[in-house]
């Protein structure tokens, strides 16, 4: 049995597909540092070209981004220890004072309801002895063996954090060379398809990218002024803080929400405090995810809120947490495919029957 060339064609696109999946599959711990790094030139890349274009070299255009975003994420590093070394100490003092105060009002009404209920304040007294007085090695042996992170792996982390911002240095160095020789490799009959795809895939990230940082903006600003507003002490930096963070959907917000709920609990010693600090939480919450990321992401790219809501939660379904981070830029990229899938769909014969019978059934109908 002979294959016509439309088959061995379509035979060799399959091949090549499975043979790049398999290739993937095995060298996804090596990739994985350079396609992030790959993501960091891609979003960098309208910068060093913008500083290109002002006639800085591009060896300096692209170390000044590099540098600028190194520093962005040191500013936020920045913002979260003073925040954990402010905070540790007074777990210690004022966390044993707290529970007593509990155990006083917890014990009166499990005597009446026949309970014995109390809370062990020596325990806890004994526990914040060992995470700050010097014991803070063994807990953290414990934490990496629960979650069964070895000291290669760690250094793999490490190592990989390092390597990223060096690969990106060196794409954004020579990113118009190997866009030019990718496109190369593409047949030249699908060229101008592929860049009219690329072209408006290349807009609804971008799109995408500004209305991200405008959210994040839009986010510390909320967060700072309402935590401020309940009298928390450390409202900037956790506000900002939670703000920032929000760029990784829930770990972020989740985050931000336990240093602020600790930091109240520590400053306030009371319910009220505690409870107008997880107010302004739950209202940042609900405008972030029923106006802020549906009009400012979801307007921006075309994705309708319904569209947003249920693009977070299929990807996180089917890809865990890194689908989460995905999911609107990858449903940007779709939906251009979609939108080109229509277009072509509505200019097809299918679709426009032409056909005497088609039109003899047509004007039927009309009848």
């Amino acid at each position: 049995m002979s294959l016509t060339p439309n088959q061995i064609r379509a035979a060799l696109w399959a091949a090549i597909a499975v043979v790049s999946w398999l290739l993937l599959s095995l060298l996804a711990p090596v990739l994985m540092p350079f396609l992030l790094a790959g993501v960091l030139a891609y979003a960098l890349h309208p910068l060093v070209e913008r500083l290109h274009a002002k006639r800085v070299p591009r060896w300096l255009g692209a170390g000044l981004a590099i540098a600028a975003l190194m520093l962005v994420l040191l500013a936020v590093l920045l913002l979260i220890v003073p925040v954990i070394t402010k905070q540790v100490p007074m777990l210690r003092e004022q966390v044993p004072a707290l529970l007593e105060g509990l155990n006083a009002v917890l014990l009166p009404v499990a005597v009446r309801f026949g309970l014995e209920l109390q809370v062990d304040v020596s325990l806890v007294r004994e526990w914040l002895g060992k995470l700050i007085t010097g014991h803070e090695s063994e807990l953290v042996g414990g934490l990496l063996s629960s979650l069964r992170i070895g000291g290669s792996a760690l250094a793999a982390v490490f190592g990989n954090l390092f390597l990223m911002p060096i690969v990106a240095y060196y794409l954004l160095l020579d990113w118009l060379n190997l866009v030019g020789r990718a496109k190369t490799l593409i047949p030249p009959r699908w060229r101008t398809g592929v860049q009219s795809f690329l072209d408006e895939t290349d807009d609804v990230l971008g799109q995408y990218l500004r209305g991200q940082l405008l959210v994040m903006g839009v986010l510390a600003v909320l967060y700072t002024v309402g935590l401020a507003l309940v009298g928390l002490e450390l409202a900037l930096p956790i506000g900002v803080f939670t703000g920032l963070a929000v760029f990784v959907p829930y770990l972020g917000f989740g985050l931000g929400l336990v240093l602020a709920l600790l930091a109240a609990l520590l400053q306030f010693q009371s319910l009220l405090g505690v409870a107008l600090v997880g107010g302004v939480y739950l209202l940042g919450q609900v405008i972030e995810s029923m106006y802020l990321t549906p009009r400012l992401l979801g307007e921006r790219i075309g994705l309708h809120p319904i569209a947003v809501i249920f693009a977070l939660l299929a990807f996180g379904h089917l890809f865990g947490f890194v689908g989460v981070l995905i999911a609107l830029p990858a449903s940007a990229v779709l939906l251009v495919a979609m939108r080109r899938a229509k277009h072509g769909y509505m200019a097809s014969e299918l679709y426009l029957d032409t056909s005497p019978h088609a039109a003899a059934a047509a004007s039927k109908a009309d009848v």
